[in-house]
This record gives C-alpha cells, structure tokens and sequence, in this order.
C-alpha cells in the first residue's frame, strides 16, 4: 500500500522536511488501523512497516511512503486471526478520505504549535488566512492511495523489500553517461506503459535533485505500527502465530475429514474440487515458465 502527498505541498515540504515527513508516517499509519479496526470493513487490529520515499523516477520531489501489510489482523479481543478476502482488503475510497482528513489537520496543528519555516520565498503563508487559504484546494482533490496484492510469494517479497528498503534517490544501473558536463541517465514512465526513457542534465541540477532527497539527521525512514510495533510486538508475534497456526490446524482438519481417501488432497476456495500438490516453484521458475510476451513471440 502506497500513501502519496499531493504537489501542491512541495515547497513547504522542502523547507520542513522533518515535520512533514513525520505527519506522513502518522497520518498513513492512523489511517490504516482505524479502518482496519471498523468491524464494517476487516474489524481487527493489523500490523505492518512503511518506508519513506521522497523521489519518483526523474529524482523530483515525490514524498510517500510503501506499507507493507499481512491480509488479516488480530481480533479485537485478542482471541483469533481474522483473515482478510482473497480480493478485498480495505476500501480504497474510504482510506483516502481519511488519509486527507488526517493530514490536514495535523498540518494545520503544526501550524498552529509554530512548527513550520517559512523562508522569504513562502513568507505569506506565515499569516493565518492565507495558510488556511493555502490548504483549501487540498480538500478539492484525491489524494493518491494505492493497493496491490503481494507477487511471486512471500520469499520474493522478503527478498525484494531486502534491496528496497534501503534504496538511495537513483542506483548506479540507471546512469547511463556523464559526459561534456551533463548525466544522462535512465527513468520509466508510467503513463506510456512503464517505457524506458532517457534525461540528461547538466551535473549541478542533478546533484541538486539528488540532494533534495537527504534526510535530517537522525530520522528515522523504517517504522513498524500495530502488532509490529517495536515495544509490543514481543507479545503481540508470539499471539499472532499461535492463532495462525490454530487456524491452520482447523484448516487441515477440516480438509482431512472431508478427504478421507486421500489425506494429501487440498480443496479449491473457488470450486470446492480437489487439488493436489504435485510441484513447489520459486519466483524466478514462475518467471521462466510463464508464457512469453507478444512482442517477444513475434
């Protein structure tokens, strides 16, 4: 899951690095337990970790931050693991408004508690009315929240969150060239169906859109919520997986009793037929055997 803040809070973003990106941290992650915890939608207490990234793929200032989150939460009482839908998690409408709601507030609260700078270029927006008036047009908007069910298995995603995680603005496979003054280097456009394009710059704008993305000292770009929560998570872990692994024995069970004849048969959550494992893939022999692209069988 992905929480995006809207352009139009770039300049002040750049001149309170600090504030805004902690509010981000606290908005995403309010927003998400609160409706996870609203027994309309998955009515449990989830746990997951967000990542803070403040670039998009031509180095611009691009603040969001990725959720990492498992399809199910603790029951509100603590006493069984409530499973999320196969294709449902949370409503993406209900979290963006909240998200926004949140945001703002907090924003507004900064204000207020004179957290925010306002250098010479943003000195106007120091004056009350023209701050509130400055944050209208957020509510005029969709604020960007993006969903998507995990890909080539839990062992993939360990491995790719292990390279993520810790990724800096640009990695050293996307420079191309750094020639008469200028770094050509290469980006993926999204709205062309993720082709590969290339930007030169001259050297000193490039380092300075690579330095837009330093952090403050000391902050702190990795943080855990919910049951993952550094100081709860060494009684909250060890309750999740008994529950887990109660649920899975029920599983079993149940799959046992009504395949008797053949103990090592699963049933298919859409049919109700009768599967069997016959092989176990990894990510990569899935890539390898998955059909090939028009493009290439021509």
């Amino acid at each position: 899951m992905v929480f995006t803040l809207p352009r139009h809070l770039a300049p002040v973003v750049l001149q309170n690095k600090k504030v805004i990106y902690d509010l981000l941290f606290r908005a995403s992650a309010e927003t998400l337990l609160e409706v996870a915890r609203d027994p309309r939608h998955l009515g449990a207490e989830i746990g997951f970790f967000s990542v803070l990234h403040t670039w998009n793929q031509k180095l611009r200032l691009h603040p969001h931050v990725h959720c990492v989150v498992p399809a199910g939460g603790l029951s509100l009482d603590h006493t069984r693991w409530v499973r999320s839908p196969d294709n449902y998690f949370l409503p993406k409408a209900v979290l963006r408004k909240v998200f926004r709601g949140k945001f703002v507030a907090a924003l507004r609260q900064a204000f207020q508690n004179g957290e925010l700078r306002f250098p010479e270029n943003l000195k106007l927006l120091s004056e009350p009315k023209i701050f509130a008036a400055w944050l209208r047009p957020l509510f005029r908007q969709h604020w960007v929240v993006y969903l998507r069910r995990p890909f080539g298995g839990p062992q993939y995603v360990l491995q790719y969150l292990g390279r993520y995680t810790h990724r800096v603005a640009i990695s050293n496979h996307r420079l191309v060239s750094f020639a008469d003054g200028q770094v050509t280097f290469r980006w993926r456009d999204s709205a062309h169906h993720n082709e590969q394009k290339l930007t030169a710059l001259s050297h000193d704008k490039f380092l300075r859109r690579f330095l837009l993305h330093l952090l403050p000292q000391g902050f702190v770009r990795i943080r855990h919520f919910g049951f993952l929560a550094c100081r709860r998570r060494s009684t909250t872990l060890p309750l999740c997986f008994q529950l887990l692994g109660a649920a899975q024995e029920a599983l079993s069970e149940e799959h046992t009793s009504s395949t008797k004849d053949a103990p090592d048969l699963y049933r298919c959550p859409k049919c109700g037929g009768p599967m069997k494992v016959i092989e176990r893939l990894t990510a990569a022999e899935i890539q390898l055997r998955s059909p090939p692209r028009i493009s290439s069988a021509a």
